[in-house]
């Protein structure tokens, strides 16, 4: 056997590190727990610039939310901005609660407040169908996000400088991000080929409109 034909000697692997032991709350998770937060400082003022607009309040991860009435959101959110300085909104989206008696959606509000970095949710329980004010008069922001809320959800701001679809088109069947709103989608198209397909209509197998 010539040396080039000799097996050549491999060094026996390395053996695997053990893994670093876990931190204890990465050994044992615990959930934050929500906490009733009605005596809290944060939710006192906001009870004090709008006497009897607190309907509940929630402290939960080191954030709170607060329930206030529809009818009282716009002064509640005026109150948050001029007085208690909430300048920015943040995000401001919806909860399909299918089934809830108490008001189908939850309309819900994320303020920051940029002296403390302290966060505030409002959120108000609204009824399918009911109208909700628009907070555009309060911060120009929310008008995209209105408009994604009304596309997605088929909730209606009143007031609104111009209220129409953002995300689907102009005769789109539906609001997708219902409960009820089917898994597989809707057959739409109108508004992408309004020269073949009717509103509300959309491409069909055969490529025939569908009505």
């Amino acid at each position: 056997m010539t040396d080039q034909e000799k097996p050549t000697s491999q060094p026996p692997a390395a053996a695997a590190a053990p893994a670093p032991p876990k931190l204890p709350w990465e050994e044992k998770p615990v959930p934050p727990v929500a906490r009733d937060a009605m005596g809290m400082p944060l939710v006192a003022e906001i009870a004090a610039a709008v006497p009897g607009a607190v309907v509940e309040a929630v402290e939960l991860a080191g954030q709170v939310t607060v329930v206030v009435p529809l009818e009282r959101l716009i002064e509640t959110c005026r109150a948050c901005k001029d007085q208690l300085h909430f300048a920015f909104l943040v995000d401001l989206t919806a909860v399909d609660w299918k089934e809830r008696p108490e008001g189908r959606f939850d309309v819900v509000y994320w303020l920051h407040r940029f002296g403390d970095s302290c966060r505030l949710r409002l959120k108000v329980r609204v009824a399918d169908g009911s109208e909700v004010p628009s907070v555009t008069q309060v911060w120009k922001v929310a008008n995209w996000m209105e408009r994604e809320a009304f596309d997605m959800f088929g909730i209606y701001f009143g007031g609104h400088p111009h209220l129409e679809r953002i995300l689907t088109w102009e005769g789109f069947n539906g609001h997708p991000l219902r409960k009820d709103f089917p898994v597989q989608g809707i057959d739409t198209g109108a508004a992408i080929y309004p020269d073949v397909y009717p509103p509300g209509g959309g491409p069909v197998k055969g490529g025939e409109g569908a009505a």
